[in-house]
């Protein structure tokens, strides 16, 4: 039987003879129908990235894996941790069919070829305790299964996000995401709404490991690295909003830090540089709790014999 993402879409009928625009609207329509499922999956995009923020916390590898379409899903929120959230791209490695040169000419075979599952996991270094992210439209890629089978008997565990129900990938995953996106306007074509609605869900699910692991501090991304002038201005706004310092404090903590934030902003608040070091290494690198205790104690800490009122 056919998976749900290959039947024929009820607004597929005439597609061809409608106007441009009219035509531009069906697909936009269905476009949008396909976020609606992001809200039942919600419960189990929690719950994938508490499992995430986990194993990037402790120092382990989060993986990507995928192909095709899908596959550029998972690439595209993989590349992303590193330049949003800081993390190293040695702790995310990607598993995406056909490697870089299926990227500038996606072919379809590699994605029915188990035994590049198994050479991209040794590249990766995939071990146990360790996760991976597989994306799979029709929940039955060959190569993406064989991915999420391979992580598991090395002992990592799997987030399985797909789009068709009943599919092989969420009952092999010990995070199943499920995406019911249905039928496409193109039918097949799951670059559409299945590809929409697995972006949304990505980009949730890195949002809030990225949350979790205290890299966003009242919506602003403190582990960024301000390495180009945007990100240095940005950072700088950051730094001065946060602190409540003036902007030229904010600039020249961050010469101090190199341009990390967080410590720029304990910096910009007072402390110095060793103090900030030590409140971010005691709270796990979570700004807020560290900026409260800056706060609470003063630059330098609590003092001997010191009676707070």
């Amino acid at each position: 039987m056919a998976a749900a993402t290959e039947h024929r879409h009820p607004s597929a009928e005439g597609l061809h003879l409608l106007p441009p625009e009219t035509a531009l609207a069906r697909l936009l329509d269905a476009q949008l129908a396909s976020a609606v499922c992001l809200r039942a999956a919600l419960p189990a995009l929690t719950q994938a990235a508490a499992l995430a923020a986990e194993v990037l916390g402790r120092g382990g590898r989060l993986g990507y894996a995928g192909a095709g379409s899908s596959g550029l899903m998972a690439l595209a929120d993989c590349l992303e941790l590193a330049g949003t959230f800081g993390i190293p791209p040695s702790q995310t490695p990607m598993l995406f069919a056909g490697g870089a040169a299926a990227l500038l000419h996606m072919t379809g075979g590699v994605e029915d070829d188990p035994a590049l599952a198994g050479a991209d996991l040794a590249r990766a270094g995939l071990a146990a305790g360790d996760a991976v992210v597989c994306v799979s439209a029709s929940g039955n890629t060959p190569y993406t299964l064989a991915v999420a089978r391979g992580a598991q008997a090395l002992g990592a565990r799997v987030i399985g996000l797909a789009n068709v129900p009943g599919s092989a990938l969420p009952g092999l995953a010990d995070v199943a995401v499920l995406l019911d996106t249905g039928s496409e306007v193109v039918a097949g074509s799951t670059r559409m709404a299945a590809g929409t609605a697995q972006k949304i869900a990505l980009n949730l699910f890195s949002t809030l490991v990225g949350m979790r692991l205290g890299h966003v501090h009242d919506g602003y991304m403190v582990n960024v690295q301000a390495d180009n002038a945007k990100l240095r201005d940005r950072a700088a706004r950051m730094v001065a909003a946060i602190s409540g310092s003036a902007p030229e404090t904010a600039r020249a903590a961050l010469e101090r830090t190199g341009g990390a934030v967080k410590p720029a902003v304990l910096i910009a608040a007072g402390a110095d540089a060793a103090r900030a070091a030590a409140l971010l290494q005691t709270h796990a690198g979570h700004l807020a709790p560290a900026l409260d205790a800056l706060l609470k104690t003063g630059p330098k800490g609590p003092q001997p014999g010191r009676n707070d009122q």
